[in-house]
């Protein structure tokens, strides 16, 4: 049986509360490179991240998400419509239920990702979905968004589950 990756802990990696990647404390300034270290960042079952290779792993530590959604798309209209995120690793996904739209408070709104990955939606893509909100359906009492044919309460619906 193959042994995993050895752990590295040379090299501070951290991901601050904006999106900003850090490398022993100083910005990662070439987008190009934080691209390649997001397309190896995992998240372990204890909620931990890591840079992940075949042959080590780095620690990531994490303020609050990994990613940023920066802007939105709308395809369709009503309870027909998809919403589409850009991250601020320049990938897409389509909000609905693979990728939901989960409000803690604050509200701070996150979309699920991969792999237990999560994107913190920005301050501006939220207000362009608080454009769209309508009422609930029946029972929810939280105005919110469609997408993909769910409904998302856009202001935190209760108790929720630790990212």
């Amino acid at each position: 049986m193959a042994a995993g990756p050895e752990i590295c802990i040379q090299g501070e990696f951290r991901i601050d509360a904006k999106g900003t990647w850090f490398h022993e404390g100083k910005p990662i300034g070439r987008r190009e490179l934080v691209k390649l270290f997001a397309a190896i960042l995992v998240r372990d079952g204890e909620g931990a991240y890591w840079l992940e290779t075949p042959v080590e792993k780095v620690p990531v530590m994490v303020e609050d998400a990994p990613f940023l959604a920066v802007e939105l798309e709308i395809r369709g209209r009503a309870a027909a419509q998809v919403l589409r995120l850009r991250t601020n690793i320049d990938r897409w996904v389509d909000l609905g239920a693979d990728h939901p739209l989960i409000v803690r408070a604050g509200p701070r709104p996150y979309v699920r990702l991969a792999g237990g990955m999560e994107a913190l939606v920005a301050r501006p893509v939220y207000y362009e979905l608080a454009e769209l909100a309508v009422a609930g359906p029946e029972g929810t009492g939280h105005p919110g968004v469609w997408s993909g044919g769910r409904f998302f309460p856009l202001t935190p619906a209760g108790p929720e589950a630790p990212g």
